[in-house]
């Protein structure tokens, strides 16, 4: 009975996900980067002035992104996650399990690095931990190779968080060619999907408190996090570190590098790579978030995403968080680096997380 009742909600909570998306049409919107307005049922352009104005912009933002990404899938029945774990290392401050689980099919298992505590307590944080570009995938994130800095699943596991680092498909072990006939217009939708089935997993498990559940990523892992963020909701906290820039800043406006089958492949084929004409940009993303806490963690020097598109794109979107009174949970920090997460900055993102979601909301 428990683990149907388990799996009812897991199943319900997917479905109002997805039900909230709107399905992709053509946009009214020209203009991505100035939130001050929205166009009623009647096509009239009408200043932002309440959040139910916003809500109106931002349903037809969710379209516009569906428009390159392709649609949100929205089974009436996830497949069950049928989760497994496949080795098991315990150490003083957590235990690390290599485990895999269903996403879109019964024939497709992602594999993660699942960190939970070393003893039995009350449902803790959590935190889904994505990945840069890096052959060795969730092998980063969790600590068992690459570049020392981006250990993020480990740090914040020894600082008391449950976090689970996935592979992004065709990295790691998760072995995906991005074939046509599996349903997905864009590498990047596969990799929202993937993540929300990925938060299912999260609630299911005794060890967290499903409510407070957060994601950080790194470059590739930085924009994935914001992609699935903007989807769902049931990520209350979000950090980017060198995730975006505004597509006009990104390389001058040259925007090739999102278009690889593992991300956007229609900006490319349909939309010309030209920033002018993508429907969607960073600015509304972030936006999307609010009242949500983002933290955008960006380096001044950093060469693929330009400092200066990030800062238009805060400002933006800080006008819509003061609809909800919430300036104060949109924060970016600016560290003197390069494309990476030095110590400093790591330390600003671990406490911006442990500030939101350490303690249960009322």
């Amino acid at each position: 009975m428990l683990r149907l009742l388990l799996l009812l909600t897991i199943c319900s909570s997917v479905n109002a996900v997805n039900a909230q998306q709107p399905k992709a049409a053509p946009s009214p919107y020209n203009d991505h980067v100035d939130l001050s307005y929205f166009y009623d049922a009647f096509g009239r352009r009408r200043s932002i002035e309440s959040k139910s104005d916003w809500m109106q912009r931002r349903q037809q933002i969710l379209a516009d992104m569906q428009l390159i990404m392709g649609p949100l899938p929205s089974p009436e029945a996830p497949v069950v996650l049928d989760l497994k774990v496949h080795e098991e290392t315990k150490t003083a401050n957590y235990i690390r399990q290599l485990v895999s689980y269903h996403t879109d099919s019964k024939n497709r298992r992602v594999r993660a690095y699942l960190f939970l505590p070393p003893s039995t307590e009350a449902p803790r944080a959590a935190v889904l931990c994505l990945h840069q570009t890096t052959t060795i995938g969730k092998k980063e994130p969790a600590g068992l190779g690459g570049n020392p800095q981006l250990h993020y699943a480990r740090h914040l596991a020894e600082r008391g968080f449950v976090t689970l680092a996935p592979d992004y498909p065709s990295f790691g072990e998760y072995d995906y060619s991005f074939s046509a006939k599996d349903g997905y217009v864009s590498g990047t939708m596969k990799a929202i999907y993937d993540n929300i089935r990925a938060i299912d997993l999260l609630q299911s498990l005794a060890q967290v408190d499903g409510g407070r559940i957060g994601c950080i990523g790194h470059s590739l892992g930085g924009h994935n996090t914001l992609f699935t963020a903007a989807f769902d909701s049931r990520i209350k906290v979000m950090v980017s570190n060198c995730g975006f820039t505004r597509f006009h800043k990104y390389y001058e406006g040259k925007l090739k590098g999102w278009t690889s089958a593992r991300y956007m492949p229609l900006i490319n084929d349909k939309y010309e790579n030209d920033p002018d004409q993508v429907t969607f940009d960073f600015p509304e993303i972030i936006a999307s978030f609010a009242p949500r806490p983002f933290l955008a963690s960006s380096p001044i020097h950093d060469a693929n995403f330009e400092v200066s598109g990030v800062k238009d794109s805060m400002a933006q979107a800080l006008k819509i968080y003061r609809l909800y009174d919430a300036e104060h949970n949109l924060q970016a920090n600016y560290p003197n680096a390069a494309h990476s997460f030095p110590k400093e900055a790591r330390e600003v993102a671990y406490r911006f997380l442990e500030k939101h979601l350490m303690v249960p909301p009322p």
